[in-house]
């Protein structure tokens, strides 16, 4: 089993400033565990290549989540997998988490855009504008949701013109 980055093994680069999102209020770990489908990101060299990303979220019994992240490589015709964990930087109201897949390096996870209501959707950011997810329950979203949350990510300062848009099949 070879490590990847996906949502959230970016941090292990020490990612940096430059982000100005704010993370959501009104997090519910309990609703947002699960399994959420990558339907875009922004390009890095840890999830370069992969397809079918997942992300999957665990409460821990001794605190904190653990997060499985999976995605297929073609090229090599194997699946990619990781395993860390996360804990709250502060409230657990609030959307935003610390994570780490190789101790003791951590790095940020920001839910900046979250569909409250029913947790289909969510938008994350690794506190820097050259890390962006769109996230969802189901593997493909409508449309017409796409394009609004593009322009989320777009109103909030990042390159959408440089988003790719992950095949799922």
């Amino acid at each position: 089993m070879r490590h990847l980055s996906l949502p959230l093994l970016l941090f292990l680069t020490g990612c940096a400033g430059g982000s100005n999102v704010r993370p959501v209020t009104g997090f519910d770990l309990d609703r947002y565990d699960g399994t959420w489908y990558e339907i875009a990101r922004l390009d890095h060299k840890f999830e370069r290549g992969l397809s079918r990303v997942t992300a999957r979220y665990a409460q821990r019994k001794s605190g904190g989540v653990t997060v499985f992240n999976r995605g297929w490589s073609a090229r090599k015709r194997k699946w990619s997998e990781a395993v860390g964990k996360a804990y709250f930087r502060g409230r657990a109201d609030v959307g935003e988490l610390k994570v780490t897949f190789f101790w003791p390096f951590y790095g940020r996870y920001i839910v900046f855009a979250l569909d409250h209501e029913n947790y289909q959707w969510a938008l994350v950011s690794g506190g820097s504008k050259k890390y962006l997810w769109i996230l969802a329950r189901t593997p493909r979203i409508p449309e017409p949701l796409l394009r609004e949350l593009v322009g989320k990510a777009r109103a909030a300062g990042y390159d959408t013109s440089k988003l790719i848009f992950v095949e799922q099949e």
